[in-house]
């Protein structure tokens, strides 16, 4: 694997909730927060956000909100894996449901990932999604239902032990993010106590009246329920 990362780890996606300056405080927040309580943070800002973002934190996985799965040449308005790399990125969110793939895009943009070194965390709508990507070697998985996102309803525990479950059976070395509807730090601390590895959010945060608030609250949940889930 590319990249420095351990459970319990937590990601933060912007999508076009915000950019440019205002994306930039709250990569800072998530930096503070992350640093507070030793959580590695995935940020994932808008594509123009990168290297603004890099230039100006140390710490963070940044992550391209999508790559497409082609080599340096032709390709009029594709974003290359190159070249979100040489911006500052860490890594590229794949198959989100705002933004879905097919799954030989899928299986090639992964590929494209490792060859220019970038991690990559690809988004499963179902359990058997999940397990069915597994089998291409992604580094994370996130199990999102997505009738969830946006909801401020998250997936419960039997979801949670079920997806993760059937990443692992495939591949033990993926992580598996719970995502979908987080909306606070209970939110957070039940997912990771259930077993996750990281979970994230967007519009919590984002739309939050003091989104670094919310970032340290939630955090400090994740790491607590991970140091609680490991004493057992």
């Amino acid at each position: 694997m590319a990249f420095h990362i351990q459970a319990p780890f937590f990601e933060i996606g912007p999508k076009a909730y915000m950019y440019g300056d205002e994306a930039l405080a709250l990569a800072k927040a998530a930096e503070a927060a992350s640093k507070e309580f030793g959580i590695t943070c995935i940020f994932t800002p808008q594509l123009t956000d990168i290297h603004l973002i890099a230039q100006n934190t140390n710490g963070l996985l940044i992550c391209a909100q999508k790559i497409d799965p082609i080599p340096v040449g032709r390709g009029q308005g594709s974003i290359l894996a190159e070249a979100v790399k040489a911006a500052g990125a860490s890594g590229a969110m794949l198959n989100h449901v705002e933004c879905a793939s097919k799954i030989a895009d899928i299986r090639a943009c992964i590929l494209r990932c490792r060859e220019v070194g970038l991690f990559s965390i690809v988004c499963a709508d179902s359990i058997a999604e999940a397990s069915a990507i597994a089998r291409l070697g992604p580094d994370i998985i996130v199990a999102e239902p997505s009738e969830l996102i946006g909801t401020g309803t998250a997936s419960d525990e039997e979801y949670v032990l079920a997806s993760t479950k059937a990443v692992k059976d495939v591949d033990p070395s993926i992580y598996v993010l719970q995502g979908a509807g987080i909306s606070n730090a209970d939110d957070v601390y039940r997912v990771i106590r259930a077993g996750a590895d990281a979970t994230g959010s967007s519009s919590a945060v984002c739309k939050a009246k003091d989104p670094a608030k919310m970032i340290r609250e939630m955090f400090q949940a994740a790491r607590q329920a991970y140091d609680e889930r490991s004493a057992k």
